[in-house]
C-alpha cells in the first residue's frame, strides 16, 4: 500500500526470483500454457437476473464466462486443479466466534494436534489451556462499546482524541433518535396488522386483500406493512434485526455507562495474558458473523447443500474468538494475531475494524510479529463508504500497517479488501464498501454472500466482512498449491493477478461520484483464484 508502486513491486519481483533459486514444491501442473484473464472492460454489463441456484455461488463465477466479477474459482478447480490434492493450509479466523459443529464446517475446523482434549492441562504449553481449535479471548462478553465511547467514558483529558471521540459520540446517538421513532413505528404498525389479520406473519396478497373499509390506522399501517416484508424477511424477523441494531447501540454501544467486559484482566497491560476460555463458538447467536466467515473460506464445496468454500478441502479453519458485538479491543486482537501464528496459521482473516484505537501500536506490533512468522493477514476494508485517503486529509483506520502521517508499512504481510456487487460496470462496487489508493489493495465479492450461520443454516449477507474471507480464501490456495512462496509473495500475486478494470464505477453509492476502479485501490483490480494460480506457478518457478 505504499505511494510509490513502482519500486515496492520491483522488490517483491526480485524477493520472488531470487528466493525461487532452491529447490521448489508445486502440486499442480505446469501451468505456462494457460492464458489469465488480462482485462474485462469491453464486456456488456450483465441484463439478466442469476438464478438462485447461481446466485448462491456468484462469487465462484468468471468475468468472461459468466460477466458477474466472481473469482474464476469454478474455472480454476475446473481447468487447473483437477482434484490435485495441495497442502493443507491453517488459517485463522479472528472474529465473534464460529459454530464449531456445524455440518458443513466441522470436517475443516482445526484440532491442535499437540493438546489433549479436556483434561485441564496446557499440553503444548503455549499458555492455553485446552485449546483444541483455538481460543477465546472474550470469555462471556458479548455486547461492547464502540472505542470512541470508552474513550469518552475514560473522561475529559483535554486531548484532541477525547475532543475528536466525544464529538462523534454525541452526533452518532443524535443520529439514531429518528431511526428510534422509526422503529416505534414500524413495531405499531406490525402490531395493528397482526391483530387485524389474526396472523402472526402476513404476505404481499394478505396485505392486498386488505378492504379499503378498514380502518383509517390498519390502512395506514398497511403501506409501512409492504416497506416491512420487501427486504425478502418476515416483517417480524426485519423489525427484531433493525431493533437489534438500534437498541445494542443505544444501549451498548453507545452507552457510556455500559461495561460488557467479562474476562477479569486489565485491558490496558499487553503482559496479563491469562484470560479466556477454549470456548471458540461462545454464544451461539452471536457466532453468526465468525461461522458466516469461515463458511465462506471453508464449507464444504459439492456436497448440494449451502454455499461452496473457496479452499475447503485445502483449509483448516482456527477460531479466535476476539471480536464483541461492539469494537474490538487492541490487546484482544494483537494476542490473537499472536497466537494464531504461534500455533501455525499461514493466512490471518480479520474482518472487523474501527477509526478510534488506545493501543494501536499493540496491533502494529503483532502484525510485525506475525510477519516474522511468514503469516499473510487479510482485512477488511471497512463499510462506511468512505474515501480513506482523500486528498490532503489523513484518514485513521484501524488496524493498519501503515504508520499514521506516511505512506510507510510496518510490513509487507497486510492485504486489505474492498466489496464488489454481483455486477460488472459502473455499479460493480459495494455502495457501503470503503475504498482508498493507498489503504485498500484490491476488491472482491462482498455483496449477496451466501454461506454458514448457526444452528446449521446458511443466509445472505454483505459487507467487506464478506469480501476479506473470498480473498483470505484464494490466498490459502496459493499457499496450498505453492507452499514455496511466501506471504508477501503472496499478497504481491493477489494484486498483481487479479483482474484489471479501467472503467468509471460509483462509489459511496452516489451516481454523481464516479472514480475510475484502477484509482480506487492499489491495485486498481479485483481477485482473480484462476489467475493467481498462472501467476503463483511462474513466481514459484523463478520465471519472468
Amino acid at each position: 500500500m505504499k505511494i510509490n508502486k513502482s519500486i515496492y513491486l520491483s522488490a517483491l519481483v526480485a524477493l520472488a526470483l531470487t528466493s525461487c533459486k532452491t529447490a521448489q514444491t508445486s502440486y499442480l501442473q505446469d501451468l505456462s500454457t494457460l492464458k489469465p484473464i488480462t482485462s474485462a472492460d469491453q464486456l456488456p454489463t450483465r441484463k439478466s437476473a442469476l438464478p438462485e441456484a447461481t446466485m448462491q455461488r456468484w462469487s465462484h463465477l468468471d468475468i468472461l464466462k459468466d460477466t458477474v466479477p466472481g473469482m474464476s474459482v469454478d474455472r480454476a478447480y475446473q481447468e487447473i486443479i483437477k482434484n490435485k490434492p495441495g497442502k493443507k493450509v491453517l488459517v485463522a479466523v479472528i472474529d465473534s466466534g464460529i459454530e464449531v459443529d456445524h455440518p458443513d464446517l466441522k470436517s475443516q475446523i482445526w484440532v491442535n494436534p499437540k493438546e489433549i482434549a479436556g483434561n485441564g492441562i496446557d499440553d503444548d504449553k503455549n499458555g492455553y489451556i485446552d485449546d483444541i481449535h483455538g481460543w477465546n479471548l472474550l470469555g462471556a462478553t458479548n455486547e461492547e462499546q464502540l472505542e470512541l465511547t470508552r474513550i469518552v467514558s475514560r473522561g475529559d483529558d483535554g486531548s484532541a482524541e477525547y475532543k475528536r471521540a466525544k464529538k462523534e459520540l454525541d452526533e452518532k446517538i443524535a443520529e439514531l433518535e429518528p431511526v428510534r421513532k422509526q422503529l416505534e413505528m414500524m413495531e405499531d404498525a406490525h402490531g395493528k396488522l397482526t391483530k387485524y389479520l389474526k396472523k402472526t406473519e402476513y404476505s404481499k396478497e394478505d396485505l392486498d386483500n386488505i378492504s379499503k373499509d378498514a380502518p383509517a390506522d390498519v390502512a395506514k399501517a398497511k403501506n409501512i406493512g409492504y416497506l416491512l416484508i420487501s427486504r425478502g424477511k418476515s416483517a417480524a424477523d426485519f423489525i427484531k434485526e433493525y431493533g437489534d441494531y438500534v437498541n445494542g447501540q443505544l444501549k451498548y454501544n453507545l452507552n457510556v455507562d455500559f461495561r460488557g467486559r467479562k474476562t477479569g484482566d486489565d485491558i490496558f497491560d499487553i503482559n496479563d495474558t491469562k484470560y479466556g476460555d477454549n470456548d471458540v463458538m461462545g454464544n451461539r447467536d452471536h457466532a453468526k458473523h465468525g461461522t458466516h466467515v469461515a463458511g465462506i473460506i471453508a464449507q464444504t464445496r459439492n456436497n448440494n447443500i449451502g454455499g461452496d468454500g473457496v479452499a475447503s478441502n485445502n483449509v483448516e479453519i482456527m477460531s479466535v474468538r476476539a471480536v464483541p458485538d461492539g469494537d474490538e479491543y487492541d490487546k484482544d486482537v494483537a494476542l490473537a494475531i499472536r497466537y494464531a501464528a504461534d500455533n501455525g496459521a499461514k493466512v490471518i482473516n480479520g474482518s472487523f475494524g474501527k477509526y478510534f484505537a488506545q493501543n494501536s501500536q499493540w496491533v502494529m506490533d503483532a502484525i510485525k510479529y506475525a510477519a516474522k512468522k511468514d503469516v499473510l493477514i487479510v482485512v477488511a476494508a471497512g463499510n462506511d463508504a468512505m474515501d480513506l485517503n482523500p486528498e490532503g486529509e489523513e484518514i485513521k483506520r484501524y488496524p493498519n500497517d501503515r504508520i499514521e502521517g506516511t505512506n510507510t508499512e510496518v510490513a509487507d504481510n497486510f492485504l486489505v479488501v474492498g466489496a464488489l456487487n454481483p455486477s460488472f460496470g459502473e455499479k460493480m462496487v459495494a455502495n457501503f464498501s470503503n475504498f482508498g489508493n493507498i489503504d485498500v489493495d484490491v476488491f472482491a465479492p462482498g455483496v449477496k454472500i451466501y454461506a454458514t450461520v448457526p444452528h446449521a443454516g446458511y443466509e445472505y449477507l454483505q459487507g467487506t466482512s464478506m469480501a476479506s474471507p473470498n480473498a483470505a480464501g484464494v490466498a490459502a490456495m496459493i499457499r496450498s498449491y505453492y507452499p514455496n512462496l511466501t506471504a508477501p509473495q503472496v499478497k504481491q500475486i493477489m494484486k498483481d493477478s487479479g483482474v484489471a478494470v479501467n472503467k468509471e464505477v460509483i462509489v459511496s453509492g452516489d451516481k454523481d461520484d464516479k472514480r475510475n476502479f484502477k484509482d480506487i485501490s492499489t491495485s486498481g483490480k479485483f481477485v482473480n483464484l484462476y489467475n493467481a494460480l498462472i501467476m503463483a506457478d511462474k513466481v514459484s518457478k523463478g520465471k519472468k
